[in-house]
């Protein structure tokens, strides 16, 4: 086991890896940025080095300045969290040319998965089922001829890049034309996808170690988004019978180990919900924001998992012995105003209590006293809690949203209460559009 890892992130996520750290008798070392000087991450953490300004680029981008952290430190390991350079196969292949260990795939699985266009072939190879797409598009008269053979509605994506970002749905021509002028074709590469209107976004955890073992920790929910980013995820997803939960876990496990795939992943699924068949969207090669969920119905913690298994230990678990116990929840607390239209919320937070129980458990960045700053994601921390039923588990969530209190900033906690308590979600009838059908007029 490691003595020595270096977080390089920041935030909740940052939070999460130094108490698994501890908890392993690793020393944590953090990295931060000027204005995150008094950061709860750089509080907790056994030692923190500063890497530079507020932008991300010239800190919690800057890979010179994290390896000559782990170096000035002593660390045998880089963890990279999520997002900055979690998904950065050059960023894998510096950490490990420069002698640590990188927490995560290999750089190679990182940069075939992390292309849209190789993974679709690659997992076309392998026998999973695709949405029909195309090759990379280059100019507004080529992506109407391609979406006229795929027919409408088709969504635009990056080739490269993960999160939703830069997405576009576009239901007829002149909406694809809009979308294509909102991007630049010269500098990234996009690709049309036949898009599936009425559908649930499922996504199933698979863990993997370095020696060909691979299995899943069942799947998660994850159709509540807006703009293509996830607000509130469950596990298990209530639309699949025993026989689809195997099915797509299968299809998981084929494609992770089409890609020789390691460490700790998710593969991302679209399901029709008019047929009930999957199709392959994504491989995100990293821990997820909503991996809690997973780690309350199975009792599996997933950030140690990678720490041992990027250690070079082998699994300790076979497929047989994982069991899934309850419905758990999560809620992300963005520091946003859902009134003017999700503005960031950035700020001074004046008082912080959060809620307690059996059943719930709160992965925060932040508390009393903290700064939100501009200048990063605006989640600030995740409500995640765990009942007997689906039923139950969303009681336990409202009584938890109840009892937290945020002020001096803005956030989506009354967002989310109202989600709660609509009966198209309470009935489990949801899909990727929920969110703009049900709760933004």
């Amino acid at each position: 086991m490691f003595k020595r890892v270096l977080i390089a992130n920041r935030g909740e996520i940052a939070v999460r890896i130094i108490r698994a750290c501890h908890e392993l008798g690793i020393e944590a070392i953090a990295v931060y940025s000027d204005v995150d000087a008094d950061a709860l991450h750089v509080q907790l953490a056994d030692r923190a080095y500063l890497i530079g300004s507020a932008d991300a680029t010239e800190s919690y981008l800057n890979t010179e300045a994290i390896i000559t952290a782990a170096k000035v430190s002593q660390a045998d390991a880089i963890h990279p969290g999520y997002g900055f350079l979690s998904e950065n196969a050059d960023f894998a292949e510096k950490v490990t040319n420069a002698g640590f260990v990188f927490v995560g795939p290999r750089a190679e699985t990182i940069q075939k998965v992390g292309n849209k266009d190789a993974a679709r072939e690659a997992m076309k190879q392998a026998g999973l089922p695709m949405a029909l797409g195309s090759d990379p598009i280059h100019d507004a008269t080529d992506a109407c001829r391609v979406a006229k053979e795929i027919g409408y509605p088709v969504i635009l994506k990056p080739v490269s890049g993960g999160g939703g970002k830069s997405m576009f749905i576009a239901n007829n021509a002149s909406e694809l034309l809009n979308a294509v002028n909102k991007v630049d074709l010269t500098t990234t590469i996009f690709y049309l996808e036949k898009y599936i209107a009425d559908a649930r976004h499922i996504e199933v955890q698979i863990v993997a170690d370095n020696y060909g073992h691979v299995i899943h920790l069942g799947e998660r929910e994850c159709s509540l988004q807006r703009r293509n980013q996830k607000i509130l995820e469950e596990a298990p997803s209530n639309a699949l019978s025993p026989e689809m939960r195997q099915k797509v876990g299968a299809l998981a496990i084929r494609a992770a180990k089409s890609v020789h795939y390691t460490n700790v992943g998710t593969v991302e699924f679209l399901m029709d919900k008019n047929t009930g068949d999957f199709y392959f969207m994504e491989i995100n090669p990293r821990i997820q924001v909503e991996h809690a969920i997973t780690e309350m119905i199975t009792g599996i913690d997933l950030v140690r998992k990678q720490l041992r298994i990027a250690s070079g230990e082998p699994l300790n678990v076979k497929q047989e012995n994982v069991t899934f116990t309850g419905h758990a929840i999560e809620c992300r607390i963005n520091a946003e105003d859902p009134t003017q239209n999700f503005l960031p919320s950035p700020g001074q937070i004046t008082s912080y209590y959060q809620p307690g129980g059996p059943k719930v458990r709160i992965d925060s960045g932040v508390c009393a006293g903290s700064i939100v700053q501009p200048y990063y994601d605006s989640l600030i921390a995740k409500v995640i809690v765990c009942g007997r039923t689906r039923g139950e588990a969303i009681k336990i969530m409202q009584c938890a949203l109840n009892e937290f209190r945020i002020d001096g900033i803005k956030t989506i906690i009354d967002f989310h209460l109202d989600v709660l308590k609509d009966p198209y979600f309470c009935s489990g009838d949801i899909d990727t559009q929920f969110i703009y059908k049900r709760m933004i007029s």
